[in-house]
């Protein structure tokens, strides 16, 4: 899917998982046609919306996403797909797109409310090409400095941006990997 200037790709929540080193939450995004992920650190609010509705918990009353939800829906409005947009100093940025009346509306977001408000309308999740070309992790590699048989050549990969990876790494062997059911979409 082509969108202003890079292509779009799919993306599924593969988790949202708990750093048992500072209890911060991340979910992480799988592109969907590839092994690549993209992790995100949200707020615990954010990541109970989200986690709310993949595990299907009743809740009594609205809460702010399916707030957003209704109130969307009240005004005539349909959200089409969201996608995280653009990765500048380290924040992550994202963009929820509606149809309103035939007319696209695009509204800037946080990642972690666009995905829970595009979980509890079923719509599609995309990332810039751009922003996974600058955050994606292929978390089976055992090494990021070994070649693959893909068209990626890690060996090239800058010491630097090795350096921006390790506290990912550091972050991937602490998880408590059975904090929430994973799920396959």
């Amino acid at each position: 899917m082509e969108m202003g200037g890079g292509s779009m790709i799919e993306m599924v929540i593969e988790s949202i998982r708990v750093s048992l080193m500072n209890y911060q939450r991340v979910v992480i995004l799988k592109e969907k046609e590839s092994d690549r992920y993209l992790p995100i650190w949200i707020g615990p609010a954010e990541a109970d919306a989200i986690a709310v509705r993949l595990q299907e918990v009743a809740v009594s009353r609205p809460l702010t996403h399916d707030l957003l939800r209704s109130m969307i829906d009240a005004l005539g409005g349909s959200i089409q797909y969201i996608v995280v947009n653009d990765l500048a100093n380290d924040t992550f940025y994202a963009r929820i797109i509606m149809d309103v009346d035939g007319r696209t509306v695009e509204i800037d977001s946080r990642p972690s409310d666009a995905i829970a408000l595009a979980v509890r309308v079923q719509v599609p999740i995309f990332a810039d090409e751009a922003v996974l070309d600058k955050a994606g992790v292929r978390l089976d590699q055992e090494s990021l400095g070994e070649r693959t048989g893909e068209a990626e050549p890690y060996a090239e990969v800058k010491p630097e941006e090795l350096e921006k990876l390790s506290p990912f790494r550091d972050f991937i062997d602490s998880l408590d990997m059975d904090d929430f059911d994973k799920r396959t979409s």
